[in-house]
C-alpha cells in the first residue's frame, strides 16, 4: 500500500470534524478524471492563484454552459490537485461557485464566481472536458490551460439559431411520427413549432422569465393545433382529432425542461441539496407554466368548438399509446429525435450521429418491453434510461465528451408528451358536453403518471452512469492509445 493510501484510509478511519476538508481523491470519485496525476510538492503562491483561477473560471463557463454540479466539482477538483493545492474546499450552488485554497497554514485565497444566466452549450462542455483532461495527464502545462480556456470561452456557438430553431420544429415531428402520426401530420407539427418560434422571437425584448415564456409557448402550440384540427373537421386538409393530441404532444416535448429535470435529480441524488432544490424547483415552475399554457389554450378551443357547432375531439384520445405507431415509424422517430436533439443541445458535429444512435437503441429497449414484454411505462422508461446511461456514458469517453453531451439529448425520445396531454385533456375536458366522461381524478392520476417517467428518466441514466464509471480508465487509454 502506498504511503498515499495509507494516509485516505487513516482519515477515512479516524474521522474528523463536519467541517474538515475532504480529500481531492475522494472528491474525484466516479469521475472521468479519478485517475488524474496528483502533485505531490505543494505549488508556490503564485501559482496557487493561477491555478485557482483557472479553476474557478472553468467552473463558471460549466455552469453556464448546463453542467450539472457533480460535474463541476469534478473538473475543478481535478485541475487543483494536478496543480499541487492539495487543501482545497469546493462550494456549488445554482448560481455561484466558490473555491478555497490553503497556501499555507497562515495563508489562503478564495476565489468566487457567480453565474447569473445559463444557456446550454455542450459544445463548450466538450470543450472543457478535452481541456482538463489534457491538463491532468500531463499534456498541457498550466499557462497554456488558461489560454485555451480564454479561446473555448471566445469561440462561437456551433450551431447558428436558425439551425436551432428547424432542429427543434423537427424534434417534435419526430415525436408524433414516433406515436403514430402521420407524414402530414408531421408536416403541421413543423409549422405550428415554427410558428411558437416566432412568437417566441417577438416577445424576446421583453426578456419574459421561463414560466410566462412556457406558458405562452405552450399555448401558441395548442391553439395553432387546433387551427390545423378546426380546418380538418371542415374537410380542408386531412386532420382529425388523434392528430390533434399528436401535434400537442410532439409540441409538449420541445417544451419540455428535460436537462434541467436530469440536472436536478442528479444533484439531489449525488448530495448537492441545495443546489438540487434549486434546479427541481425551477423545473416545477417551468413545467407548470407549460400546463398551465396547454390547459388554457384546451378550454378556450373546446368552447369555440362547441359554439362553432362541430364536434371536438373525441375521448378516443385518452385510447392513444406510443406503442400504436409501427415499428419503423418509431425507430425512426427515435434516431431523428436524438440527432435534432443534439442540434437544440449545441453540441459538436461529430457527436450528432453517435447520440442519434443512442437514441435509437434506448427507444428500441423501450419499445421492446412495452410492446412485446408488456411492461408498464415507467419501468420500461426506467430499465431504458439505465441502459441508455450506461452506454452512453462509455461511448461519451471513446469519443472525448462528458457523458452528459450524448445521454441527455439521446433521452428526449422518452419524454411523454402524449402522456401529458391525455392528463390535461381529462382535466379540461370533464365539464364540456361533448367530454362529459373525463374526471379531474384520472387526469391528476395521468400526470403524475407523466411526472414518475421523468423521475425514471433522469434517475435511470444517472444509475446507469454510476454503473458505468468502473470503465473510465480503460475507455481512457484506448482514447489515448488512438490518439498517439
Amino acid at each position: 500500500m502506498s504511503e498515499h493510501d495509507r494516509r485516505r484510509r487513516a482519515w477515512r478511519l479516524q474521522g474528523g470534524p463536519p467541517t474538515e476538508p475532504m480529500p481531492l481523491v475522494d472528491l474525484l470519485r466516479r469521475t472521468p478524471y479519478r485517475n488524474a496525476r496528483v502533485a505531490i510538492e505543494a505549488a508556490e503562491e503564485a501559482r496557487v492563484r493561477e491555478a485557482l483561477d483557472l479553476a474557478v473560471r472553468l467552473g463558471e463557463l460549466m455552469l453556464r454552459s448546463g453542467a450539472g454540479a457533480p460535474q463541476v466539482e469534478g473538473s475543478v477538483a481535478a485541475v487543483c490537485a494536478a496543480a499541487g493545492l492539495n487543501h482545497v474546499e469546493i462550494d456549488i450552488t445554482l448560481q455561484s461557485l466558490l473555491v478555497h485554497a490553503h497556501i499555507d497554514p497562515a495563508h489562503a485565497v478564495t476565489e468566487l464566481r457567480v453565474v447569473r444566466s445559463t444557456r446550454h452549450d455542450y459544445a463548450r462542455l466538450v470543450a472543457v472536458h478535452e481541456l482538463v483532461d489534457a491538463f491532468v495527464s500531463g499534456h498541457i502545462e498550466l499557462p497554456e490551460a488558461i489560454e485555451q480556456l480564454r479561446d473555448i470561452k471566445r469561440t462561437r456557438r456551433i450551431w447558428p439559431d436558425w439551425a436551432v430553431t428547424v432542429a427543434t420544429a423537427a424534434l417534435a415531428a419526430a415525436v408524433a411520427v414516433m406515436i403514430g402520426a402521420s407524414l402530414f401530420t408531421a408536416g403541421v407539427t413543423v409549422l405550428v413549432v415554427l410558428g411558437v418560434s416566432a412568437v417566441s422571437a417577438l416577445l424576446g425584448p421583453f426578456h419574459l422569465p421561463d414560466f410566462y415564456s412556457n406558458a405562452v409557448s405552450a399555448f401558441v402550440a395548442t391553439a395553432l393545433a387546433w387551427v390545423a384540427y378546426a380546418l380538418g373537421a371542415q374537410g380542408w386538409i386531412p386532420l382529425g382529432g388523434k392528430d390533434f393530441a399528436f401535434i400537442v404532444a410532439g409540441g409538449i416535448v420541445a417544451l419540455l425542461p428535460g436537462r434541467t429535470m436530469a440536472s436536478a435529480v442528479e444533484d439531489v441524488i449525488s448530495g448537492y441539496a441545495v443546489t438540487g432544490a434549486g434546479r427541481l424547483l425551477a423545473v416545477t415552475v417551468s413545467l407548470t407554466g407549460l400546463i398551465i399554457g396547454v390547459a388554457v389554450a384546451l378550454s378556450a378551443t373546446i368552447r369555440l368548438t362547441e359554439a362553432m357547432s362541430f364536434t371536438f375531439v373525441s375521448p378516443s384520445v385518452l385510447e392513444l399509446r406510443t406503442s400504436q405507431a409501427e415499428w419503423w415509424a418509431s425507430l425512426a422517430g427515435a434516431f431523428i429525435v436524438g440527432a435534432c436533439g443534439s442540434v437544440t443541445m449545441q453540441t459538436r458535429r461529430r457527436l450528432v450521429l453517435p447520440t442519434a444512435a443512442l437514441a435509437l437503441a434506448a427507444g428500441g429497449a423501450y419499445a421492446l418491453l412495452t410492446r412485446v414484454g408488456d411492461v408498464g411505462a415507467v419501468t420500461a422508461t426506467g430499465i431504458a434510461a439505465v441502459a441508455l446511461g450506461f452506454v452512453g456514458r462509455l461511448v461519451a469517453l471513446r469519443l472525448g465528451a462528458p457523458a452528459m453531451a450524448v445521454v441527455v439529448p439521446a433521452s428526449f425520445g422518452l419524454l411523454p408528451g402524449l402522456t401529458i396531454f391525455r392528463g390535461l385533456y381529462e382535466l379540461v375536458g370533464q365539464n364540456s358536453t361533448d367530454i362529459g366522461t373525463l374526471s379531474f381524478q384520472a387526469g391528476v392520476a395521468t400526470l403524475l403518471g407523466a411526472a414518475g417517467v421523468l423521475l425514471a428518466i433522469a434517475t435511470g441514466t444517472t444509475l446507469g452512469e454510476i454503473f458505468a464509471s468502473r470503465w473510465d480508465r480503460r475507455m481512457a487509454r484506448v482514447r489515448r492509445r488512438d490518439r498517439v
